[in-house]
This record gives structure tokens, sequence and C-alpha cells, in this order.
């Protein structure tokens, strides 16, 4: 018997609120706040709070479009609409990247806590995965797909469940510790012993954007809920404003709970016994013992509630991408509960190679940030590229400012890209770079399809801009970014942000005609009526 066609539309404004909120409250909050303090000391708690603001002026932008395409995996579709067939099959693989990377980072996250009472998942001198570790991080990878064969249904009751647990345990945790060991002088110690840069560069290497960046989940989600244009923008804006009240409390409760001894060197060279799962460590070296144990057992709850989610949002993508033409058509295909399996599958498998070029979470976190930043930058130019050829489109939210909104946001999207330094901003362009040249192989040399049907004239910005990047990284600070020294940490700031208004002026004036994205907007309209009303709701009763 034939399975479903169509997804359910059972998430409420709650379970959206929850699945952002879920995916950001993830093995950030277990490690976010020493890698911060390490790089800013006490002034990291200014880096939490540009890593929120950053992020909402993404979720404004966002928040408009995905209540115009409503489709679960809308990424994908708006990137096809505003510039085209090759802009958006390079999105694609660079949202696929985004969203499939996040799982395995996750799974790290549990084994590097887990380690501390079962030895043999990391070894002890560099923390990266023994031959048990990969063994154990696949078979633990293959639990979270297998849960989300479930119905959607059961996927948001299963993550609201969870995000009720992992809100609770780090406002619980700031009180405690603060209330067994609080040292307020802590908070002006040794100010001078990190660079000014460093509230900067902990935005994003020290899991702070890596954090936040889970607010688009809902996104993902929008086809599966039935009033996107009021339910999305409560999820994106809410769930940032929440997670940065919850991460601005961690820091300074972390800050005041060391003792003075352990930044007597600067925090640079903070060192306490234990740092591999730093807020237990500190737990129990204030005395809290008993909290520490529930800590590390929220070090196995948060981190796999953040992997459910992106689980759950990854195949949505991948099945955009077939709708789209991107992929193989066999992965639009839905299970007896109307969850699109073929792209489960994809993304266990993929998300399993990941373990083995990037064994640990330090290792993985600050690439999962750049290209997740650069996922989530084409927002803007869309916005403001649909506002002028589509000016009539339905928009349930209709953001303010927009042109000033939107450029800031792509500005501070290309500055956290920066921030990750010299060596991350060449991986991420490789990657990027690799699939540009297989994909331009294969059109060319065994599709043998003719150059002006490629779609090289909504493209050809992707060139100085990806480009463009690199060099300002390259040049940057040697001290802070990796780069080569030819000017400093705030010279390149400001010229990034020229070059951001370039760039966007450059993108808007190649995107697609009116008639184009008239075309391909009416497609995708068609692939959000697949969705269907529920009689049950997981949050609110059908009216």
């Amino acid at each position: 018997m034939a399975g479903p066609t169509k997804l359910r539309r059972d998430a409420g404004v709650i379970g959206l609120l929850y699945a952002s909120l879920g995916s950001i409250i993830g093995s950030g909050w277990l490690f976010g706040a020493l890698h911060a303090a390490l790089e800013a000391g006490p002034l990291s708690v200014i880096s939490w709070v540009i890593g929120a603001v950053a992020v909402l002026f993404l979720a404004f932008v966002f928040a408009e479009l995905s209540t115009m395409f409503p489709n679960s995996g809308a990424l994908v579709h708006m990137t096809h609409i505003s510039h085209g067939d090759l802009v958006g099959k390079i999105w694609t693989w660079i949202l696929f990247l985004a969203f499939v990377s996040v799982p395995p980072v996750e799974v790290i996250a549990v084994l590097t806590y887990t380690n501390s009472y079962i030895p043999g998942f990391l070894h002890a001198n560099t923390g990266l995965l023994t031959p048990m570790g990969f063994v154990a991080a696949i078979i633990l990878l293959g639990f979270v797909v297998a849960l989300n064969f479930l119905a959607i249904r059961w996927v948001m009751v299963i993550n609201s469940a969870a995000t009720w647990w992992k809100l609770l345990i780090p406002i619980v945790t700031i009180g405690i510790l603060m209330a067994y060991s609080f040292h307020p002088g802590n908070m002006t110690a040794h100010l001078t012993s990190t660079p000014v840069s460093g509230i900067f560069t902990a935005v994003g290497t020290a899991g702070i954007i890596f954090s936040f960046l889970g607010f688009q989940q809902a996104i993902a989600l929008a086809g599966e809920t039935r009033n996107p244009g009021r339910y999305i923008p409560i999820a994106l804006i809410g769930s940032v404003v929440i997670a940065m009240l919850v991460y601005v409390g961690l820091q300074v409760a972390f800050i005041v709970a060391l003792q003075p001894v352990d930044i007597a060197n600067g925090w640079q060279n903070l060192h306490f016994t234990g740092m591999f799962g730093p807020l237990a460590a500190i737990a129990i070296a204030v005395g809290a013992f008993w909290w520490a144990i529930v800590l590390y057992f929220d070090a196995i709850i948060s981190p796999l509630g953040t992997a459910f989610i992106y689980t759950t949002a990854s195949p949505r993508i991948i099945m955009a991408a077939g709708e789209m033409g991107n992929a193989p058509t066999q992965v639009i295909r839905l299970n007896r509960h109307g969850v699109p399996w073929i792209g489960l599958v994809v993304t266990y498998i993929v998300g399993a190679l990941f373990f083995f070029p990037f064994p640990s979470w330090q290792k993985l976190v600050s690439a999962v940030s750049s290209i997740t930043v650069l996922s989530y930058s084409i927002g803007p130019i869309i916005l403001l590229h649909l506002r002028r050829v589509l000016p009539d489109a339905n928009r349930p939210f209709r953001l303010q400012a927009a042109r000033i909104i939107s450029a800031i946001a792509f500005i501070a999207s290309n500055w956290i890209i920066y921030w990750t330094g010299y060596y991350v901003v060449t991986v991420l362009f490789v990657l990027v770079a690799f699939y540009i040249i297989v994909y331009l192989g294969w059109y060319l040399l065994i599709r043998r399809a003719p150059l002006s049907q490629l779609g090289w004239q909504q493209a050809w910005w992707l060139l100085p801009y990806f480009a463009g990047m690199w060099v300002i990284s390259y040049l940057g600070p040697a001290k802070a970014m990796g780069g080569h020294n030819v000017f400093g940490f705030f010279t390149g700031m400001w010229l990034l942000a020229g070059f951001s208004l370039v760039i966007l002026a450059l993108a808007l004036t190649t995107g697609q005609s009116s008639e184009a994205a008239q075309k391909c907007s009416n497609r995708v309209q068609t692939l959000g009526s697949r969705g269907v009303e529920s009689l049950l709701d997981v949050e609110e009763p059908a009216p």
C-alpha cells in the first residue's frame, strides 16, 4: 500500500518555538561558557549579546521569507525563486552541509562528557574519538535517526518534553553555581589578559553563534504548521530572546563561580581540573557534587535533543532539493507516517562520515558555525530582491525597515564568518568550490547542456563574494585570525562591511526577473499544498 504524499500540519506555535529553542540549547551551553571565557574573559558576556543580536537581525529577515513560503525545506525554495537554478543548487549544497553536520557535533558532545565517568570514548591527551568512540558515535547517531521515523506529531511531543528539561537545567545551574561559589571580583579581574578582538572571535569559535543558529529550525518545519504567518515570527524571535537570557546568565555564573586562583595567570591561561566537562567539574569543585550528577545526565539529554531536531529538519532540506531538481526525485518519498524516510537515511550516512575527518567537538564547531552562517547569509538578498520583483506576493508577516535590517544582517553574517578565522574560512570555501567544480563538470561534460541554460547570469556575483571573503580573511591579523597580518582585526571588519554592501548591490542586480520569479514561486506554492490539516494538533486543539 502506497504511503502518504502529504506532510501533516501538526506543528503548532509551541512546537515550533520548542523546535528552535531546543536546537539553540544543545551542547553549546555545556561548553560555550568555558571557551568564550578563554577568548574574552569577563567581556565574553558581551559576546553572547552580540551573537544574539546578529541572529535576531537574521531572524527578522526570515520571519518574512518563511511565511511567504511555508514549505518544509523553505530555504531551498526561496533561493531558487530569487536567483535561479545555479544559485539554488549551490545553496542547497551549503544548506545540506550546515544541517547534516550538526547531529554529529552533538553526538560527540555526549561522548565527551560521558568519557569522564566511562573512559574509553576519547583519547586522554588529544580528546579525539578512539575506535570504541567511533563505534559508539555511529550507533548513537543511528538511534537519533531511528526516532525520527515516527510521525512529525510524535517528533514534536518528544522534542517539547526534552525542551522543558533542557531549559530548566541551565536556569537551575545558574542559581546553584552562584549560591555555592560567588566571586564577583572575577568580573573585573585580568580584563587586559585577553585582546578586545576576543569579544568578537568568541562569537564564531566558542560555540556562541553555533548555539543561536538553531533558531531556524522553525523555518525548516514551516510546511508542517497551519498558521505560519502568526507562528513562525513568534518561534524565531522568541527562541533567540529566551536563549540569550539563559546564556548570558550562564556566562556570568561560570565566571563568578571560578576560584580566583584559577585565573591567576590570566583568562587565556584559565585552568581547572576536569575541563573536558567544565560545568560539571566546577559544580564538583564548589561542593555541589549532587548537581554535577544532574549535569552529566543533562549532557546526554541536551545534545541529543538538538541532534534529534536537526535530524528532523535535514531530510526536509533533502526533500526540498528533490522537489527543485537538485537531487533524485526518490528523496521525496514519504513513509506511512508522512516522514521523508530516504532523506533520513542520507542524513545518517553523510552525518556518520563527519566523525572521521572531525573526531572532536572542538574541531567541528567553528567549521559548522561558519558554513551555517553562510547558508543564512543569502536571506537578506532574497528578501530585498523579492520585494522588488514580487511586490504583490502574499506576506503574512511584513518586516519594517527591510532595507536597513537586511543590510545589517548581511554585514553581520559576513563578520561572523570572518571571526571564525582564516583556516575555517579556507575549509568552508574549499567545500563550496568542490561542489561547484563537480557540478560544472557534470553539467558541461556529461550532460553536455548549453552554457546559456546554466544560470550563470544570476550566479556570477558568487565568485567575487567568495573570493573577496577569503582574501580579507587571508590578509587579516595572524594572532587573532591565523591570517597574514597585512591589516588589523578591526580594519578587516570595516573593509568587510564596505565589501558586503557592494556584494549586496551586485546580487540584487543579478536576480531573476519578475516573470521567472513568479513562475518558480507558483511551482513552490503548489509544493506547499502537499500539507494537510490534522485533526490532532500537538500543542493546540483544533477549533
